[in-house]
């Protein structure tokens, strides 16, 4: 039958394929003429009402010019007041629960005092924040009303392979809900951002300021990633886009649901670093993939499991890891209390262990002190550091010591520069062991101050008076 053009049952024939079992062999190129002229449209019509617009506005306060002046702000400070203007930003999400949870970005709605959405047919809704993290640059909202409301069936994405069709959904510029098409370009890539998890889709479907949060669907209408980030010096689609998969989003969306207030992250207890040709070549292997083990930590689930430095670790529960960022991708979606099996190669031989993924343990008491006094460190708040504390404060998880957790303004820790996860190893001559023996210290009045202070792995020694 042939309708407006499209040969509707070579269509249905296409997407009944696609969606059989999943086996990898349904997949075929354009056999014909009528093949080429099929359309995207069904998939769109059954997706577009998930696809939501986010409106995220903020308070900023703009300070009077004569803010801070004491003359001036006697005479003038009541006329002249600091003033308060909104901001608003505008990116895309995904409904993927029927009750309204929402999945974007967490740069989309960063800082925001007042979030709505709006769906593809008019309506909009007032929603909340449930989760977010900014390593990862996903948060969880909810639509503020009642439901039933269309969604987006999160799809499997380790069975997204290159040359796959897929379409991004979204709305760039503020000009309203637009599809674009493309294929997936690449798989596993990482350095694109700041964030812990260097692992995205690469996509040629154009995505450009405003679609990030949105959908990157495949060709049966299931969410494979969350549009996220794009490639280019001018700010526009070049043809190479970045979405964070769909199972990472999955794993997101299960922790928001389950009440917790942030998102974990598994603790392996071992350090790891990218394997170079000529480490592959040391090592016996076939070719640079996988991740090289470097350290390993006493009593954590990597020494349990029986992981040693200079092994590689070259797949989890059977898929391929190759580099540092992708085997924790896979570990994060492995997901806490349950076990991965990783395959290790030992000198070019392979065998798997099992570990279990535990969450990073307080092996130290925090033990956080108010510094007071007349010393360099008042106003610092200081705490033992273990690996728990390390993962809070993003820093490594192997760091040890006396940690700077926070910095009150305008004190003298501020004044000669002291930051957070600023490490003290030292203060006139005495080793820092812990935050009691930091307090004690530093309470005993001095003529002079020694400081040597760890930042970045690097010592950093200072005299004060």
């Amino acid at each position: 039958m042939i309708f407006g053009g499209r040969v509707l049952s070579a269509f249905v024939l296409a997407i009944a394929m696609s969606s059989s079992a999943g086996a990898q062999d349904a997949k075929v190129a354009p056999q014909s003429r009528v093949e080429m002229q099929l359309s995207f449209a069904p998939l769109v019509k059954q997706t577009a009402n998930a696809v939501v617009n986010v409106y995220a506005e903020r308070v900023v306060e703009r300070r009077s010019i004569f803010s801070g002046d004491p003359f001036f702000e006697e005479f003038f400070g009541q006329r002249m007041p600091n003033r308060s203007e909104k901001q608003s930003s505008l990116g895309s999400g995904v409904i993927v629960g029927r009750n309204g949870v929402i999945v974007t970005n967490n740069h989309v709605i960063e800082g925001a005092d007042d979030i709505k959405v709006a769906l593809a047919d008019g309506r909009e809704f007032p929603c909340k924040i449930v989760l977010k993290d900014d390593r990862l640059d996903l948060a969880v909202l909810k639509i503020q009303a009642g439901g039933p409301f269309d969604v987006v069936p999160i799809g499997d994405s380790d069975a997204v392979e290159v040359g796959d069709l897929v379409l991004a959904m979204g709305n760039p510029f503020g000009v309203g809900q637009t599809v674009t098409s493309g294929i997936v370009s690449a798989l596993a890539r990482n350095q694109i951002s700041n964030g812990d998890f260097g692992f995205f889709i690469q996509t040629d479907a154009a995505i450009n300021p405003g679609n990030s949060g949105g959908a990157l669907i495949n060709m049966n209408g299931e969410l494979i990633g969350i549009n996220t980030a794009i490639f280019s010096r001018g700010g526009g689609s070049n043809g190479v886009g970045f979405a964070i998969p769909a199972n990472l989003v999955k794993v997101f969306v299960a922790s928001a649901e389950g009440g917790g207030g942030s998102f974990i992250r598994p603790f392996v207890g071992a350090t790891f670093e990218p394997v170079t040709s000529d480490i592959a070549e040391a090592l016996g292997l076939d070719r640079a993939r996988g991740a090289l083990v470097t350290a390993v930590f006493p009593n954590g689930p990597a020494a349990h499991a029986g992981l040693k430095p200079g092994q590689v670790v070259t797949a989890v529960n059977g898929i391929a890891v190759e580099h540092p960022d992708a085997l924790g991708y896979r570990l994060t979606t492995v997901g806490i209390g349950h076990e991965a099996r990783m395959t290790i190669s030992d000198h070019g031989k392979a065998h798997d262990i099992t570990m279990k993924l535990e969450r990073a343990p307080e092996t130290e008491p925090r033990d956080e002190r108010l510094i007071e006094g007349r010393n360099p460190f008042a106003g610092a708040i200081v705490a033992n550091l273990s690996p728990r504390l390390a993962e809070e404060l993003r820093m490594p998880t192997s760091s040890q010591g006396v940690v700077v957790a926070a910095v009150n303004r305008a004190s003298p820790a501020a004044r000669i520069g002291l930051a957070p996860k600023d490490i003290v190893r030292s203060v006139n001559g005495v080793t820092i062991d812990n935050s009691k023996t930091l307090e004690s210290v530093v309470s005993e009045e001095a003529s002079f101050w020694r400081v040597e202070i760890e930042r970045d792995g690097q010592i950093i020694r200072q005299f004060f008076r």
